[in-house]
C-alpha cells in the first residue's frame, strides 16, 4: 500500500455476520459480509491470535504507515431478513422499534434495502444504537471514517429521504463523529432512493455517474464528451451546491460489487454461474467490452489493447478532480473470470493474489504508482475548491477552444483539457495539457502554445514507462488510438 502511495484503505464489513443458509446449502459462504447482526462485535473469522487487540494493533500499524482506515458499515438492514427469516436478536427484543414495518400490515417489513428488512433509524433508541456503535469504532478502535452501505436508508424518515433527518443531524452535531470521514452510498431501492448529490455538506458520496460515464466514454460511445468533461472536473453539476467541495464526489471505475478493471476490458457479459443462481444474479448493465474475445486470450493484439485500456481508465481516475477510489487488485490486473457478484466466492476467484504474477501486473502496478505520485505532487490535479482561480479550457483537435456545436456533435469525442494555475506559489506543474482519444484510430491533435513555448511529455498510456519527450507547440501531434497523454509546460 505504501509503495503505491495509498493514503486510506476501506475495509468491507467487519461487524459479525452469519453465513446464509441458502449459501451453505450450495457449499458457499458469505464472503463480503453485507449481512451484519452485531454492530459492536468484529467477525471472529477475521481474528488473529490476539483477538480484538489484534484489530486495534492493525489499525495502529496502518496509522504508523501514514494510512487511514475506513470501515464499510451496514446499518440499513440486519441478517434477520423478512417475516420468514430467523429471530436472532432485534426481532425478539423489540421488533416494531428496530424495523420499519408496513403501516397496514405490521407483520410484513418495509423492504427499501432489497434484503428483507429495513432498520428504523427514526426511532431514538435505534439511532442511539447506531451512533454508539460508530463512536465505539472511532474512539476505542481508532477508525478514521465510515462508508455507509445503502446510506439513503439512514436519511429516511416516515415521509421519505431528508438530508436534515435525525441521523444526519445526530452525526453532524456529534463532537466525535462530525470530525470523521463520512462517505455515503447514496442509493437504495425504495421510493426516491437515488440521492447522488443529496447528502449534507461534510459528507462524501460514491459517484456512480462518474463510473458509468467514464466506462461509456472509453468505449467510444457517441455523445459522451460533454458528460465526460463534467465528471473529470469533479461533477460540479452534482456537488457544487450548498458549500460542498470537489472531494465530496468519490470517483471510481470499479468497486467490490461488479466487474474488476481487468474484467471490464475482457468480458462483454457477466459469468456468475458459480454462484448457483443460473447467472441471474448481478448487474447486466456493465458497459464493458472484450475487444474480440470473451475472457482470457492468447491473441497479442487483443491483450495489448486491453492493457492500454486499463491504463486509460486508471489515468482518467487519478487525473480527475474529486476523491479517487481504487479497487484492491486492480493495480495488479486481478480477474474474477467475468463474475460480477462475488459476494459468495470465498475462493481463488475473489482473493487478491500478491505473488507469482505475470510481468503485466508489475508494469501496471508501477504505472499506478506513477499516477498517484503525480497527483500528490501536483495540486493542480486535485483542486480543493470550485473557485480556486484555476483556468480551465477544453480544446478540440484543431487546437482551438471547444465550441458549443462541437460539444453537441455526438461523434466528436477526442478532446483536450488544459489546466493553468494563477497561483505561482503552488507546488508542481502550473500549466498542464491532457489529451483524450477514445477512438480506435489515431487522431491528429494541434498542440497549443504553452506558457513557456515548449511542452514535455509527462505520461502516455501507449507506453507506461515513457516520459520526458519534447513536444513542440503549434505543431500537429498524432494521438494514438485509445490513448491518453499528459503534457506539462517546460
Amino acid at each position: 500500500m505504501k509503495s503505491l502511495g495509498i493514503t486510506s484503505i476501506e475495509l468491507l464489513p467487519i461487524h459479525f455476520f452469519p453465513d446464509d443458509s441458502h449459501l451453505l446449502d450450495k457449499g458457499l459462504h458469505n464472503y463480503w459480509g453485507y449481512n451484519s447482526l452485531a454492530f459492536f462485535a468484529p467477525a471472529s473469522r477475521y481474528f488473529g491470535p490476539n483477538g480484538i487487540a489484534g484489530f486495534r494493533d492493525m489499525v495502529r500499524s496502518f496509522h504508523d504507515g501514514g494510512i487511514e482506515v475506513i470501515l464499510d458499515v451496514v446499518y440499513n438492514h440486519t441478517a434477520e431478513g423478512n417475516e420468514l427469516g430467523p429471530t436472532l436478536s432485534f426481532k425478539g427484543i423489540d421488533n416494531f422499534s428496530y424495523y420499519r414495518t408496513m403501516p397496514d400490515n405490521a407483520r410484513h417489513y418495509i423492504n427499501d434495502t432489497g434484503t428483507g428488512n429495513t432498520v428504523n433509524t427514526s426511532h431514538p433508541r435505534v439511532l442511539q444504537l447506531v451512533t454508539d456503535s460508530l463512536r465505539y469504532w472511532a474512539e476505542d478502535m481508532h477508525i478514521d471514517g465510515f462508508r455507509f452501505d445503502l446510506g439513503t436508508i439512514l436519511g429516511r424518515e416516515p415521509e421519505g429521504f431528508d438530508q436534515r433527518g435525525g441521523f444526519f443531524d445526530a452525526v453532524g452535531q456529534d463532537p466525535v463523529l462530525s470530525k470523521l470521514k463520512l462517505v455515503g452510498e447514496p442509493w437504495d431501492i425504495g421510493p426516491g432512493g437515488y440521492q447522488v448529490g443529496g447528502f449534507p455538506p461534510g459528507w462524501a458520496e460514491w459517484n456512480d455517474k462518474y463510473r458509468d460515464t467514464v466506462r461509456d466514454y472509453w468505449k467510444d460511445t457517441d455523445g459522451t464528451a460533454s458528460d465526460f468533461a463534467t465528471r473529470v472536473l469533479g461533477s460540479g453539476d452534482v456537488y457544487d451546491l450548498r458549500g460542498r467541495r470537489p472531494w465530496a464526489g468519490v470517483n471510481f471505475i470499479t468497486a467490490h460489487d461488479g466487474f474488476t478493471l481487468n474484467d471490464v476490458v475482457s468480458f462483454n457479459d457477466k459469468h456468475n454461474e458459480g454462484n448457483g443462481e443460473d447467472n441471474k444474479d448481478g448487474h447486466s448493465d456493465n458497459r464493458s467490452v472484450n475487444f474480440g474475445a470473451e475472457g482470457p486470450t492468447d491473441d497479442e493484439g487483443i491483450k495489448a489493447v486491453r492493457e492500454r485500456q486499463k491504463r486509460n481508465f486508471l489515468a482518467t481516475l487519478f487525473l480527475s478532480h474529486g476523491t479517487p477510489m481504487l479497487l484492491a487488485g486492480d493495480e495488479l490486473g486481478r480477474s474474477q473470470m467475468g463474475n460480477n457478484n462475488g459476494y459468495c466466492q470465498d475462493s481463488d476467484l475473489s482473493w487478491v493474489h500478491w505473488e507469482g504474477l505475470p510481468e503485466s501486473a508489475d508494469t501496471l502496478q508501477k504505472f499506478v504508482s506513477r499516477l498517484i505520485a503525480m497527483r500528490q505532487d501536483n495540486p493542480i490535479l486535485r483542486r480543493e475548491s470550485w473557485r480556486d482561480g484555476m483556468i480551465v479550457t477544453w480544446l478540440n483537435p484543431s487546437g482551438g477552444e471547444q465550441t458549443e456545436e462541437q460539444w453537441q456533435d455526438s461523434g466528436s469525442t477526442t478532446i483536450g483539457l488544459r489546466l493553468r494555475s494563477g497561483d505561482v506559489h503552488i507546488d508542481g506543474m502550473k500549466d498542464v495539457l491532457i489529451l483524450f482519444n477514445p477512438h480506435d484510430g489515431d487522431v491528429e491533435f494541434m498542440i497549443p502554445e504553452s506558457s513557456s513555448g515548449e511542452w514535455i511529455l509527462e505520461l502516455t498510456t501507449v507506453d507506461p514507462e515513457k516520459r520526458s519527450e519534447d513536444i513542440p507547440s503549434g505543431a500537429s501531434h498524432s494521438l494514438r488510438a485509445r490513448s491518453l497523454i499528459v503534457l506539462r509546460a517546460e
